[in-house]
């Protein structure tokens, strides 16, 4: 499986699980569509699917917690989208 492959699954189930907002989803689908853009770039991709994979809406974050939020994925799409 490639890392835009995982990073597909991931969201799909963060989606479906953990009510992973649209306008999230979207801009990961967007990078997924978008793979020759950020083809050398694939350590930031399996770094993004992680995050995806441990997002969770209600779940702890920050230094105790090991999930992922919104304002964290939003933190890592936006230094994605802002170097292609």
């Amino acid at each position: 499986m490639t890392a835009f492959e995982e990073l597909q699954s991931v969201t799909e189930q963060a989606r479906n699980e953990q009510d992973l907002p649209d306008y999230l989803a979207e801009r990961i689908f967007w990078i997924i569509e978008n793979q020759d853009r950020f083809h050398a770039r694939e350590a930031e991709i399996d770094e993004l699917a992680e995050k995806v994979a441990n997002y969770d809406t209600y779940g702890q974050t920050g230094y105790l917690g090991m999930g992922v939020n919104n304002d964290i994925l939003e933190k890592t799409l936006k230094h994605l989208e802002e170097t292609i």
